[in-house]
């Protein structure tokens, strides 16, 4: 399997290509073609988002267990919002936790890296269209969800969608774990069989409202077992064949 990273080398954003442990520069355009070059040492990388998408698009209450703690009905068809591009940080960045706004709290997702335009993708296109996989953490400021009736302010705070810490290409999300620890201690814990509505059909709906970009992501759910996390909190999202993506939480005064 192929994972791609996005990093600062001198001074530059650069992609490197990892397999089996070894990491090369990839030359090129990963949504294009590119080639694999000089080997380089993972310790020297300073991890940037992997991507850098126009739009976030998550899906809500897309895991039975999340619908029956938050109290609401199952879906008959995916709810989507969107995070907005300023809200995507990378690997080891602050979550910035506004100090007025309330609880504040972790959503654990697996997301999708779309790798060509999609507009009115066929679920049994889907795949054609995807260029990988990605760890997702959904930060929801909760009481101003419930405040707002909608998702835009709570969901999209700058900092509230750390992504990373690499794109896993070639690996099938059908059955993979999905958890959240917050200062070590495991906070979410299910796998991607208990979606409610697949990738394939995520792809497909989503693209029948709007078009996909290259670099877009689409954030499939989350589920139990979300939690508030506080500044001083560590927390880091982990999805199997992808990685641990950590972020530190820190306060926002304004």
């Amino acid at each position: 399997m192929l994972r791609l990273y996005r990093f600062r080398h001198n001074g530059t954003p650069r992609y490197a290509a990892e397999r089996e442990g070894r990491f090369r520069l990839v030359d090129g355009d990963i949504f294009e073609k590119f080639s694999e070059g000089a080997e380089v040492s993972r310790d020297s990388m300073d991890l940037l988002p992997p991507v850098s998408p126009s739009k976030v698009v998550c899906i809500g209450l897309n895991y039975k267990d999340h619908a029956a703690e938050q109290h609401k009905a199952l879906p008959e068809e995916p709810l989507i919002f969107i995070k907005p591009s300023t809200s995507v940080i990378g690997p080891g960045q602050p979550i910035e936790a506004p100090v007025w706004a309330g609880r504040v709290d972790h959503e654990a997702e697996l997301g999708l890296v779309i790798g060509k335009t999609a507009f009115k993708v066929p679920a049994g296109e889907a795949h054609r269209h995807i260029l990988g996989l990605i760890a997702v953490n959904d930060v929801t400021a909760r009481e101003l969800q419930a405040k707002d009736g909608q998702y835009t302010r709570s969901k999209g705070f700058d900092t509230f969608a750390p992504i990373g810490p690499c794109i896993a290409v070639g690996l099938d999300g059908k059955d993979l774990q999905v958890r959240a620890y917050v200062n070590g201690s495991l906070r979410q814990d299910s796998r991607t069989r208990e979606l409610i509505f697949t990738i394939p059909e995520l792809v497909e709906f989503v693209s029948s409202v709007m078009t996909l970009l290259p670099g877009d992501i689409i954030s499939t759910g989350t589920p139990s077992g979300i939690g508030p996390i506080v500044p001083g909190d560590q927390v880091t999202v982990h999805v199997e064949g992808v990685g641990a993506l950590t972020n530190p939480v820190v306060a926002r005064e304004t």
